[in-house]
């Protein structure tokens, strides 16, 4: 056998030596959740916990008297339930639901492989019989489909219907298309089923026949006051008074390529109408080519809308119309000219006393964000809420509108003071009343809004000194910014389960370092008492070795990059290991594991057990700490934060010398397979080997939403200059690009040209398509065994 496929096959068996390690590594570990199921007391609850892999306890909680219990012997269970007659194979660990209890905490009933089961007089368990109620039945009636009948369908929607007649054996059976604004008269039968279907093949409507109905309206919009339907006809509104029958245009039709999208919005006196004129967009389609499927011989066209940076998009507009006079009311649009909508649609909000309605306004470009109202008589415009960025609104993830229509406020969120927090507004003036939270930690979203006794719940992180800033906790606060308490209070990030009242939760949290740890917690964040710690020594003694959390200054030798260390089960003090980053550098989140966690994605464990050390951090450019940490990805995403992460590797690898520096490796997917090229590209004396699956490389070549947020628009030069495409040239190290032909995420057209670009340069790398294979095909077993064999062969651990 050639050497060259001797040292192949060393190598596919080291994977597979090493994918079965990690496999009996992650088989030692129980589940650890804990799900509350609350009784209708909404005093106490019982769980499932496992105990083991093949062993779990049922536990009655009771969250007034602050106890907990077994629920019953599991072991006497089991052995009751084989005296019934039923299979039990193991008691230890039953698969019981819908428990129920007595005043005095005794199992009185469950559900068992879907069926009721409760005790009789002996306490054996008996099926519980089941409760007949009034039932419908839906089989047609032969009398009634024996009497003719006809209806008219109207279609007040703007776009075709298709109508379909439903058959006995339920098949569909075209009769046609309805224009809109049109009507159509069908014989029928009593009984007779019809489908009112869209253009994309969602169903509308569905009626039956009756001999008490004739005309079956689908669309349309009527007035609070009952007087008036609003639809469309024609390209044009149209208003039907319900009383008379009589109909009248109130608008022209639309000028040029508008067209009035197909919602109407009333006003609460119905005395004015909004229709949405939009101008539509380029509909960009994509042209994928699946060349092996698996049913059929020959290749299978894949085409889909697709925007792409720079793209026209639909343009919409406000159109304000009053119903006595029949006219338009011209509305200032100095406030709203460029509209990032992609669907079209603007969020049009009527307030209580009609005299104004509000919508979000989102400019193009992400550098402005209003909320603005529209006074409902003379069109006039005003920003209640003004949002001006130098860089970008994150509108993506740190957007949050809650309107207070009693009190005529709203509750805003802004990165405006440097992070992100939560700002009290007088609706009515636009103007702010409150910043409700401050200080150097980030608000990550909001968990609930109490109007009556004007409280927040939100989930922050960075709010306790000294810990993870990542780290997530609950907390409270009052709308004036007062009396905020943090109800959480384990280090680590944690969720939470309410009970139905809201009066209690479960708390679960942990960090990379540490297990879950479940407890019940009073509304207030009083602990009632610790459910469950979690068990690691089996997953401990099976050679599953905790990873590192790890703290180093990162490019300006002053903020703190966090991120994991990842060392094999055979690790070595003074030995030599080479070094891989896992990277994943999307602005829009952060990404190094928070919570206890067995299995970090992307195979870290499996490349771990095969020799390598894995680190994972989050340098700047990425998420959810300060608005300036934030910025560096601005026109900027080739940074990739990589001058922090190198600066956290060196100072790794200082104080681990077993960090061999002269062995970094670097893989990633999707975002991260655009920051793994670009290592080797822009940083290739630190970074000797990179695996890029499913790439972004051009930003110009990905989903517009997406790169936009990031890179801004209009598309300017930045675009070119970071493009792994034009920066080819510059290779340095080892490559394997993978892609799946049929990504429907990130266009397979963003690797392929940078293969190009690479064969231009005349650069060595190496490329695998996987036919038939989406988004992620680096993760799928093949591309999971030839990115490992990749990177053993160039870093020889």
């Amino acid at each position: 056998m050639p050497i060259a496929n001797v040292r192949a096959q060393e190598r596919d068996t080291r994977y597979d030596r090493a994918a079965r390690v990690v496999k009996q590594q992650a088989g030692a570990m129980p589940r650890a959740t804990l799900v509350p199921r609350w009784l209708p007391d909404q005093r106490r609850f019982w769980y499932r916990y496992s105990t083991g892999v093949d062993t779990c306890r049922y536990v009655l909680v009771d969250a007034v008297a602050a106890t907990r219990k077994l629920a019953f012997d599991s072991e006497e269970l089991g052995g009751r339930l084989n005296e019934a007659g039923l299979s039990i194979d193991n008691p230890r660990c039953l698969e019981l639901d819908d428990l129920e209890f007595d005043e005095q905490g005794t199992l009185t009933a469950f559900r068992l492989r879907g069926e009721l089961w409760e005790f009789d007089e002996n306490q054996l368990p008996r099926r519980r019989a089941k409760q007949v109620g009034d039932v419908t039945s839906l089989a047609r009636q032969a009398s009634g489909e024996n009497r003719a009948t006809t209806l008219t369908f109207v279609n007040r929607t703007p776009n075709p219907l298709e109508l379909i007649w439903l058959s006995h054996d339920r098949q569909r059976v075209s009769y046609g298309r309805i224009p809109p604004g049109e009507q159509h008269r069908q014989s029928t039968y009593v009984g007779h089923e019809w489908l009112l279907v869209e253009p994309g093949g969602s169903v509308l409507k569905t009626c039956k026949a009756r001999e008490d109905q004739t005309e079956i309206e689908v669309g349309g919009f009527l007035s609070p006051n009952q007087e008036w339907l609003a639809f469309l006809r024609g390209g044009a509104v149209w208003l039907a008074r319900q009383s008379t029958g009589e109909e009248f245009a109130l608008s022209q039709r639309n000028e040029g390529d508008r067209a009035f999208s197909g919602v109407l919005q009333w006003s609460p006196d119905s005395r004015k109408l909004v229709a949405i004129s939009v101008a539509p967009g380029q509909n960009r389609k994509v042209t994928l080519v699946e060349s092996s499927p698996t049913d059929q011989l020959h290749s299978r066209v894949h085409s889909f809308y697709y925007d792409k940076p720079g793209d026209k998009l639909p343009h919409p507009r406000p159109c304000l119309f009053d119903v006595a006079t029949r006219c338009s009311v011209p509305i200032d649009e100095t406030l709203f000219p460029t509209p990032y909508a992609p669907s079209g649609i603007l969020p049009i909000r009527w307030e209580a006393d009609s005299q104004r309605f509000t919508f979000t306004y989102n400019q193009r470009g992400h550098r402005v964000f209003r909320v603005i109202g529209v006074n409902a008589d003379t069109g006039e415009t005003q920003a209640i809420v003004n949002e001006e960025c130098d860089t970008f609104f994150c509108y993506s993830s740190k957007q949050f509108l809650h309107w207070l229509n009693e009190t005529r406020e709203l509750i805003w969120m802004s990165e405006r003071d440097g992070w992100n927090h939560l700002w009290l507004y007088d609706a009515a003036q636009g103007s702010v009343k409150q910043q409700i939270t401050r200080g150097d930690w980030v608000v990550r979203s909001v968990e609930h809004v109490d109007e009556q006794a004007r409280q927040i719940w939100f989930w922050a992180s960075g709010i306790r000194a000294g810990e993870d800033p990542y780290h997530l906790h609950l907390c409270r606060i009052d709308f004036d910014g007062s009396n905020r308490l943090q109800l959480t209070q384990g280090e680590g990030t944690h969720s939470i389960q309410w009970s139905g009242s809201r009066e209690y939760f479960v708390d679960t949290w942990s960090h990379a370092e540490s297990p879950p740890v479940h407890e019940l917690r009073r509304a207030d964040g009083a602990l009632i008492m610790e459910l469950e710690g979690t068990e690691i020594s089996d997953l401990l003694a099976s050679g599953w070795r905790m990873p590192e959390r790890f703290v180093a200054p990162g490019r300006d030798g002053v903020t703190e990059i966090h991120g994991l260390i990842y060392r094999p089960s055979t690790f070595e003090t003074g030995k030599k290991y080479p070094v891989i980053e896992y990277i994943y550098a999307g602005p829009h989140g952060a990404f190094v594991p928070k919570e206890f966690t067995v299995l970090p994605g992307g195979d870290v464990r499996t490349l771990v057990e095969l020799g390598f050390i894995v680190v994972q951090c989050d340098g700047m450019g990425t998420n959810w700490r300060s608005k300036a940490f934030h910025d560096v990805c601005w026109q900027n995403l080739g940074d990739s934060g990589f001058p922090d992460r190198i600066a956290w590797i060196r100072a790794a690898a200082e104080k681990y010398p077993e960090l061999d520096l002269g062995r970094v490796g670097i893989y990633g997917g999707s975002a991260g397979g655009q920051s793994s090229t670009r290592a080797l590209l822009a940083h290739g004396d630190f970074y000797h080997v990179a695996v890029s699956d499913c790439g972004c490389h051009d930003n110009r070549l990905d989903k517009l939403w997406w790169n936009e947020q990031w890179m801004g628009w209009p598309i300017g030069p930045h675009y070119a200059e970071q493009s792994n495409i034009t920066q080819a040239h510059r290779l340095q190290g080892k490559l394997l690009l993978i892609v799946g032909e049929i990504d429907r995420n990130v266009d397979p057209v963003s690797t392929l040209r940078v293969a190009d670009a690479l064969v231009r340069a005349d650069k060595p790398f190496e490329l695998l398509m996987l036919p038939g294979v989406g988004h992620g095909a680096a993760e799928t077993p093949y591309g999971k065994r030839r990115r490992a064999e990749f990177l053993l062969r160039h870093l020889n651990p």
